[in-house]
C-alpha cells in the first residue's frame, strides 16, 4: 500500500524512531501512516512488539481492518475489547502475538494485574501507537499509561517503548489566548513525550487536494412565538419552588446552570438530613430535563420523560414522604392538560428546520448517507422517533437508526458493543443511510461515503465540532449547524471556529521553537507533571484514611434508614463495591430479572437490580462472583454518616476511609465458618 507524498513527510521521524504526533485532518490517513510505521517497526527492530491505543471499541475493528491491510498477514495481530467475553489473558496474548489492537481500559487494567496470565509491562512493547492522543491529558486513561511511561524515563528505566501519538484535533485546553494554547499544545506534547509535532510543510496543497472539506452551512431558526406546554411546566416548577420556600433559589429553568444549581441542593439536604428538601430537588431536576428535551425536540418527548419518572416513582417505592405525596398528585392532577397541549402546541422551529435539510439532502440524486449528531441519548431515542412518524418525511429514503454509547441509565435504553457494531456495519454498506448519533461517532467513524453531517443544538468545544465535521470524507459533502438565533449553541460554535484558528496558530509557534528550548520546556512539565501526580496521589491517600472504617455508617439515601458501615464494604477487581456484611442482605430486595449485559466477565456475571426494602430507592445489582452473590452498591445510592458528618461522595474511589480488596477464599471460609456455627 503506497503512501502519499505529505504521509511520508510526517512520518520520517518515527521511522528513524523518534517519539512523534501525527497532526492530519480527519480523512488524510493517520491510521494508514501509523500502519506503516508498524509495518517498518516489526521488520527493523528485534523484537518488536506493537500495541495500538484507541478510545472507542468500535475503532477496534476499523483498525484492524487497516493495520491488516499494511501487514499483509506477515505478523500475528489480536485484537481486545470490551465485548470479548471470556478470552485468554491480555499477558498471554501480548505474548504470542506480534501486534495488539485494544482499548486503553484494557492495557490499564493488565499494566495493575497480578495475574500472570494477564499482566504485562510497559516495556514488553518497543511501539506505542495512540489514537486519537489529544485525549491524553489530566486524569484520562491514556495519561494514567503514559504517565506511568514517564515515571520509568525519569527513573532512566530502559528500554521504553517508541510512542506514536495521532490527532486531527490537539484542541486549546480550554485557553483564549494564543500564550495558554501553545502552553496547552507543549503539555500534550510532555505527556507522550514528543519528540516533534509534524504536519506537511512541503507538501500542505497535495493534502488540501485529497482531504474535502465539506460546505458548512448554518441553518438558524426562531425561537417558538408561542409555547403553552412549556410555559405549564414553569409554572408547575413555581409551584414546587413556592412549597420550597427558598426565596433566592434561581427560578432560570430549563437551563444547565438550573440542573447545576438543584443537583447541589439535593446533595446538600441529603447531607443535612433534610429528605422532603431533596425530593423536591429530584423532582425539579426531572422537570427540567423534560424543559430541555422539549426546547431540543417535541413536546410530547418531554412529556414522556416526565409520565416515565412518575411511573417508576409510583412502582418502584415502597415508603412515599408527605412532598413525595403532594408532587404525585401536582403531576396527576395535570397530566390531562399536559398531554393536550404536548399534542396541540406548535411544532419545534429547530424540527422544522432539521425537515428541510432532509428532504433537500436525502432527495438530491446517488446515495446520501448522513449523521445527525445531538447531546444525549435520550434525544437521539426522541429523533429516531420523530423521523419515523413525521409525515413529511415518510416519502424520502430515510433508513435511520441509533448509535450512542454503551452502558445504561435508569432513564434510557442502553446499547451494547455488539449493536454498535452492527449498526456501523449496516451504515458502511449502505443497508441504513442515517445515523442519529451522540459523540460516540464524533471521533475515528471512518465512511468515505459519508456526505451529510448534522450538528443538531449542540454546545461542545472546538475538538467535538473538528472531529464531528470530520465524518463528512465524500466530496462536496455539506456539514450544518442546527440552532435558535442568539441561542449559547450558535455563539459556543462561533466561538469554536475562532479556537480551531487559535489551535493551529498554538501548533505552527510550537513547531518553529529552537529545539534546545523546546526539550527544556518538555523536561520542566514532565518533572512537574510527575511531582503534581506524586503529591495528588498522598492527597488522595491521606483523604481515604480520615476516619477508621467502622465508624462510617452507610444510609439509604433517601430514607435515610442505617443499613451497614464502611467496614462491611470490599472492592472486587478493585472497582466493584460490595457490601460483604451477610446481614446486609435483610434490608435490600432484588428484582426476579438479572440485569441484561451484552457481554461476559471472567469471574462474575449479573443478576437482579437491588433496592431499599424500606422505601425502594434503587442501590445497584447483585452480582454472582465465582458463585458467591454478592451486592454491588452505587456511590450515590448511599449516604455516608461520618464522625464529624453526614456526605455524599461522588466516587467511590473518593470516601473518607480505606476499602479493601475483596478476598474471595477468606470470605468463602467465613461464610462455611457462619454455617458451622448455626
Amino acid at each position: 500500500m503506497e503512501l502519499r507524498p505529505y504521509q511520508w513527510e510526517v512520518i520520517m521521524p518515527a521511522l528513524e524512531g523518534k517519539n512523534i504526533i501525527i497532526w492530519l485532518p480527519t480523512g488524510a490517513g493517520k491510521t494508514r501512516a501509523a500502519a506503516y510505521v508498524a509495518k517498518r517497526h516489526l521488520e527493523t527492530v528485534d523484537r518488536a512488539k506493537v500495541v495500538v491505543l484507541v478510545n472507542r471499541v468500535h475503532l477496534v475493528t476499523q483498525h484492524c481492518e487497516e493495520f491488516s491491510r499494511m501487514l499483509g498477514g506477515r505478523w500475528a495481530i489480536a485484537t481486545l475489547s470490551g465485548d470479548m467475553g471470556l478470552r485468554p489473558g491480555f499477558g498471554h496474548l501480548a505474548r504470542k502475538n506480534d501486534l495488539l489492537i485494544c482499548t486503553a481500559e484494557l492495557l490499564q487494567m493488565a499494566l495493575t494485574s497480578s495475574e500472570e496470565d494477564e499482566h504485562v509491562e510497559l516495556n514488553d512493547f518497543s511501539l506505542l501507537v495512540v489514537d486519537e492522543c489529544h485525549h491524553t491529558h489530566k486524569g484520562t486513561v491514556y495519561n494514567v499509561i503514559l504517565s506511568r511511561y514517564l515515571e520509568h524515563k525519569l527513573r532512566r528505566t530502559r528500554p521504553l517503548p517508541q510512542v506514536l501519538g495521532l490527532t486531527a484535533s490537539p484542541g486549546t485546553g480550554r485557553a483564549t489566548k494564543l500564550e495558554g494554547a501553545i502552553e496547552h499544545i507543549l503539555q500534550l506534547c510532555a505527556n507522550l513525550d514528543t519528540w516533534r509535532i509534524m504536519s506537511p510543510q512541503n507538501h500542505r496543497p497535495q493534502l488540501q487536494e485529497h482531504c474535502h472539506q465539506p460546505c458548512k452551512q448554518y441553518d438558524l431558526c426562531q425561537r417558538r412565538s408561542q409555547d403553552p406546554f412549556g410555559d405549564m411546566l414553569k409554572k408547575l416548577m413555581d409551584q414546587i419552588h413556592d412549597r420550597l420556600e427558598m426565596p433566592n433559589l434561581s427560578r432560570d429553568f430549563g437551563t444547565q446552570m438550573y440542573e447545576q444549581q438543584v443537583v447541589e441542593l439535593s446533595q446538600n439536604a441529603a447531607e443535612a438530613g433534610l429528605q422532603q428538601r431533596r425530593v423536591f430537588a429530584l423532582h425539579l431536576r426531572r422537570y427540567n430535563d423534560a424543559l430541555l428535551v422539549h426546547d431540543t425536540v417535541r413536546a410530547v418527548d418531554a412529556l414522556a420523560v416526565l409520565r416515565d419518572f412518575y411511573d417508576r416513582e409510583r412502582t418502584t417505592r415502597t415508603q412515599i414522604l408527605q412532598a413525595e405525596r403532594w408532587l404525585l398528585a401536582l403531576f396527576a392532577d395535570n397530566k390531562n392538560e399536559l398531554e393536550l397541549l404536548a399534542t396541540q402546541g406548535p411544532e419545534n422551529p429547530k424540527l422544522e428546520m432539521l425537515e428541510q435539510i432532509l428532504q433537500e439532502q436525502f432527495r438530491s440524486p446517488g446515495s446520501p448517507r448522513g449523521v445527525i449528531f445531538t447531546c444525549t441519548r435520550q434525544s437521539t431515542q426522541s429523533l429516531l422517533l420523530w423521523l419515523q412518524q413525521q409525515p413529511g418525511l415518510q416519502t424520502v429514503d430515510i433508513r435511520a437508526q441509533l448509535l450512542t454509547g454503551a452502558g445504561n441509565s435508569s432513564q434510557t435504553i442502553h446499547m451494547t458493543q455488539r449493536d454498535q457494531q452492527e449498526v456501523i456495519r449496516k451504515f458502511r454498506d449502505g443497508t441504513l443511510n442515517l445515523l442519529v448519533a451522540t459523540s460516540v461517532a464524533e471521533e475515528g467513524l471512518d465512511i468515505p461515503q459519508c456526505n451529510v453531517v448534522v450538528r443538531y443544538g449542540l454546545l461542545t468545544n472546538e475538538i467535538s465540532m473538528v472531529q464531528a465535521r470530520g465524518r463528512a470524507r465524500a466530496a462536496q459533502s455539506v456539514y450544518s449547524f442546527v440552532a435558535t438565533h442568539g441561542s449559547r449553541e450558535l455563539r459556543r460554535e462561533q466561538t469554536n471556529e475562532a479556537l480551531e484558528i487559535l489551535m493551529e496558530r498554538a501548533v505552527a509557534a510550537v513547531q518553529g521553537m529552537d529545539q534546545a528550548e523546546y526539550q527544556a520546556k518538555i523536561r520542566d512539565l514532565q518533572q512537574a507533571a510527575v511531582v503534581r501526580r506524586a503529591a495528588q496521589a498522598a492527597q488522595q491517600k491521606s483523604q481515604r484514611q480520615q476516619f477508621r472504617a467502622d465508624l462510617v455508617r452507610l444510609l439509604c439515601i433517601n430514607c435515610m434508614v442505617a443499613v451497614g458501615h464502611g467496614n462491611d464494604l470490599q472492592k472486587v477487581e478493585g472497582a466493584h463495591h460490595v457490601n460483604v456484611n451477610p446481614t446486609f442482605s435483610i434490608y435490600y430486595n432484588v428484582s426476579e430479572k438479572p440485569v441484561v449485559m451484552d457481554r461476559v466477565f471472567k469471574d462474575w456475571k449479573p443478576g437482579g437490580v437491588i433496592s431499599c426494602k424500606t422505601c425502594g430507592e434503587l442501590w445497584g445489582l447483585q452480582i454472582i462472583y465465582k458463585s458467591v452473590k454478592l451486592p454491588v452498591l452505587k456511590v450515590r445510592s448511599m449516604l455516608l454518616e461520618t464522625p464529624r458528618g453526614r456526605v455524599q461522595a461522588k466516587k467511590w474511589s473518593r470516601v473518607p476511609f480505606p476499602v479493601p480488596d475483596f478476598d474471595y477464599m477468606q470470605y468463602c471460609a467465613q461464610s462455611l465458618a457462619d454455617l458451622s456455627l448455626n
